[in-house]
């Protein structure tokens, strides 16, 4: 302490009648005092160094009815995933006992037994239970919807990443050309607008199963003519919708002032759309996919629901619920399964969607 009294009172820092520097010589240790809390927090005023991705993902935490689709959105992926390894009936399989086909099992309620079900356990066997009862054609119900909630979770992830890919490379083409380019190309997705959309996929479904046709043991082969079918019908219409919503961004944004000294160093049209543009149209994107899997889903189901979606065996679930139709008075919990699995996927999606919006929209950062 006393040093630093000797350097306030050292002549060599008094301060020069002609400069403009504090004369250090009128301070004394008194005249400094410690800095308060309050002082010390306003110093902080530098955030701490973080990346968009993760402060997105801060800001997604925070958001408890996204996180709770989140941890849905897992149980229901985890359960399609280990369920399978663990029931030991297969989606196809006809129930039967000690090799025998057990004609009594048809329709059961959930957790009950057969007549041969039970007098095999009797006996001392071991019988794993129907968790949703069987089908009318004596199969495990609970495998049944399992594997269709897998088909209808793949469709839908997969034409939302098609959808997205062709949408977002149309649109920013589109928007930040524009001129004569962007006129043609938006009066082609006004004549795919004008197309009735759900008898467009019909025709295309019917007519795309009948021509394709893929060498036996290829990936597509195992995928089956009608899911890769339904893939490309959702690639050829569905696209449209996140193309003009993309163009519509694009446009409000390119004539930025960033943009502009983006332009003005010499940046591409490429790397000013990746790194300047799509960000800011990030919630358009997120909230757009995140609602195109549900609309997936959901058209997907009524194809099978009206018998031209996945095929048999294969099970989806739309085609349960068409099942269940033909016994709703009689076995109800039937439609229930597939229905309340199917609301409970698009609820969880749209309320993720939404957090995902709030979290990484460059707009709402404050």
């Amino acid at each position: 302490m006393e040093k630093n009294k000797d350097i306030f009172c050292n002549d060599t820092f008094k301060k020069n009648p002609l400069s403009s520097q504090i004369d250090l010589s009128r301070f004394t240790q008194e005249s400094f005092a410690a800095a308060t809390e309050d002082e010390k927090r306003q110093q902080d005023v530098m955030s701490e160094s973080t990346t968009f991705f993760k402060d997105g993902m801060r800001k997604l935490s925070k958001n408890p009815l996204a996180m709770g689709s989140i941890v849905m959105l897992a149980i229901v992926i985890l359960t399609i995933i280990f369920a399978p390894m663990i029931v030991p009936y297969s989606y196809e399989e006809i129930l039967s006992v000690n090799g025998k086909r057990d004609k009594g099992a048809k329709n059961l309620a959930p957790f009950t037994y057969s007549q041969m079900e039970q007098k095999y356990i009797e006996e001392g066997g071991t019988r794993f239970p129907h968790i949703f009862g069987t089908d009318e054609q004596c199969r495990d119900y609970f495998v049944r919807v399992i594997y269709g909630t897998r088909i209808s979770l793949f469709i839908g992830f997969f034409a939302s990443i098609i959808v997205l890919f062709i949408g977002m490379l149309y649109g920013s083409i589109s928007g930040y050309i524009g001129g004569r380019v962007d006129l043609i190309m938006m009066r082609i997705v006004d004549i795919i607008y004008s197309l009735p959309d759900m008898l467009m996929i019909i025709l295309l479904k019917v007519v795309l199963d009948e021509r394709l046709n893929f060498p036996a043991g290829s990936f597509l082969s195992k995928l089956g003519t009608s899911m890769v079918s339904l893939f490309i019908v959702f690639g050829l219409l569905y696209w449209v919708g996140m193309a003009r919503l993309i163009r519509g961004q694009i446009l409000s944004i390119k004539e930025n002032e960033y943009v502009l000294a983006a332009r003005s160093i010499g940046a591409g049209a490429g790397r000013i759309i990746r790194q300047h543009i799509l960000p800011n149209c990030l919630s358009v994107i997120i909230i757009s996919t995140a609602l195109q899997i549900p609309s997936a889903i959901f058209t997907e189901s009524f194809l099978s629901f009206v018998g031209i979606g996945v095929k048999a065996p294969m099970p989806s679930l739309g085609s349960l619920a068409n099942a269940a139709r033909e016994g709703l008075q009689s076995y109800p919990y039937k439609l229930i399964f597939p229905a309340a699995i199917i609301c409970l996927i698009v609820l969880s999606l749209n309320l993720l969607g939404d957090g995902l919006r709030d979290a990484f929209d460059p707009k709402l950062k404050r």
